[in-house]
């Protein structure tokens, strides 16, 4: 279980506002990757907080709000279809992240990233945790903010498109987006270069 032991780490190393760092998003043919950031109080219990992907959907809204109320701060930020168009999906989450971080309300001095890949551009010192929702709480709260947020957002889509049935699969390529792609053809919110195997 993710606990506070990198955290505690920078603070021991003179570090004030550790943000533990993580994304959602990277993986489906459609919508916005989102990233989120967030500091927790030094000593904080989060009982239940893990890697998004291990959570339900119904756990993972619960502590949603819970995180929402103990974290010191928090952010959420998007880097949209069209800058993932633009630049490719590694550089839309490193924007996304870039976002989240310079959103929080209190200024973040050290930030500890889930991955491999030091954020391009990020303004502050910066530490990866491969497998960091695992390890790290901070970082595990922040998965949860950003898979919430997106699949929040999905929901919203799913609406406007209600053909693609986004709010079963959140725009994953799962055999029944991909037959409805087939079917109806992409829609503004598909990311086209993510299409390319799909005919």
């Amino acid at each position: 279980m993710p606990d506070l032991e990198l955290e505690n780490l920078a603070y021991e190393n003179g570090f004030k506002a550790v943000c533990g760092v993580d994304e959602a998003g990277r993986g489906p043919l459609c919508g916005p990757v989102c990233a989120a950031a967030v500091i927790l109080p030094e000593g904080v219990q989060l009982d239940g907080v893990n890697d998004s992907k291990k959570l339900s959907e119904k756990k993972r809204e619960a502590l949603f709000d819970v995180i929402k109320e103990k974290a010191l701060a928090y952010s959420v930020a998007f880097a949209t279809v069209e800058e993932i168009e633009e630049y490719n999906i590694l550089e839309a989450t490193f924007l996304a992240m870039n976002r989240a971080i310079e959103g929080l309300n209190i200024k973040a001095d050290y930030a500890l990233v889930d991955g491999n890949r030091v954020p391009r551009n990020i303004q502050i010192p910066c530490e990866t945790v491969v497998k960091g929702d695992a390890k790290s709480l901070s970082i595990a709260a922040a998965s949860i903010l950003a898979k919430v947020s997106r699949d929040r957002l999905l929901l919203e889509y799913d609406k406007q498109y209600p053909e693609y049935n986004f709010a079963k699969h959140k725009g994953y390529g799962t055999k029944e987006h991909i037959e409805a792609i087939k079917k109806y053809g992409p829609c503004p919110i598909h990311r086209a270069s993510f299409l390319t195997k799909i005919k």
